[in-house]
């Protein structure tokens, strides 16, 4: 082919077609931006959003600190197999909420890690204290189009989505976690797993169905709302040692998955180059 031609800013020089309002590819060990694609437009975050729940969780409590799962924790939207009352040692919780997606986890996790920190028994307020540390969070890694009206990213109604960032900020996110708290995304990389509860085994799938395809995942995150439409995060070792961020906003329920592959193979030919 010759040499790699760079065009409007980034490594992949070939036109790809995407589904995804926004893209962003990175490489973390050579800090070269591969792909872009209106990279620092807003978009609603969805499901993406529990990446920063889960990073100020870890960041305000030990991870065996005990999460009990409360009733009215119970009501919002999905149903993803946690029982009133039972308890959780937070690192445990918090893989069964990114690998499953669960609503009902991020919120028990927000509204007890929170009250815990702001030191009152009122998880409503707790829970408020944790959604606004999310946002200081983004504000001190540098993320200024990013913020959060609710922990789990769902839509809090048909105009305003629980979460909002770019596809630069989702990266810069991951990178951190990646940096600061590898373990948290640890579990993600698995299809299927087992996760224990201090009473019971939970079986668990990722939402991410499309993880067998990919080589050498180091971690996923899906998201999908009828605001944000389909949004994936992943990170992926293309080589040895060799990290790569790849980020899709705003593509499709379907459309995510294939966008993804796409941009997988896109940054395997170019680093070949």
């Amino acid at each position: 082919e010759g040499k790699m031609t760079i065009r409007s800013g980034h490594v992949i020089s070939r036109e790809l077609k995407l589904d995804a309002k926004a893209a962003y590819v990175y490489d973390i060990s050579t800090k070269t931006v591969l792909y872009k694609k209106n990279e620092t437009i807003q978009l609603p975050l969805a499901s993406l959003t529990k990446l920063m729940t889960a990073l100020v969780a870890v960041e305000l409590a030990p991870q065996n600190t005990h999460v009990s799962i409360k009733k009215d924790f119970l009501a919002t939207e999905g149903d993803s197999g946690l029982l009133a009352n039972e308890t959780w040692k937070l690192k445990d919780l918090l893989d069964f909420s990114l690998i499953v997606s669960s609503n009902d986890g991020v919120r028990s996790v927000a509204s007890v890690i929170g009250a815990t920190a702001f030191d009152t028994d009122d998880y409503s307020i707790g829970r408020k204290d944790f959604i606004q540390k999310m946002n200081e969070e983004a504000k001190i890694l540098g993320m200024s189009e990013m913020y959060f009206v609710n922990e789990s990213g769902l839509d809090e109604s048909t105009n305003q989505s629980g979460g909002y960032g770019t596809a630069q900020n989702v990266a810069q996110l991951l990178e951190h976690m990646l940096r600061t708290h590898p373990d948290i995304l640890e579990a993600t990389k698995y299809k299927n797993t087992t996760i224990a509860s201090l009473s019971k085994n939970h079986t668990v799938k990722n939402t991410n169905s499309d993880i067998g395809n990919i080589p050498g995942l180091l971690a996923s995150k899906t998201g999908y709302t009828d605001l944000a439409g389909g949004n994936l995060a992943i990170v992926f070792d293309a080589g040895l040692n060799h990290p790569i961020i790849i980020v899709a906003l705003g593509s499709t329920q379907n459309g995510r998955f294939t966008d993804i592959n796409t941009l997988v193979q896109a940054s395997l030919e170019s680093l070949e180059q």
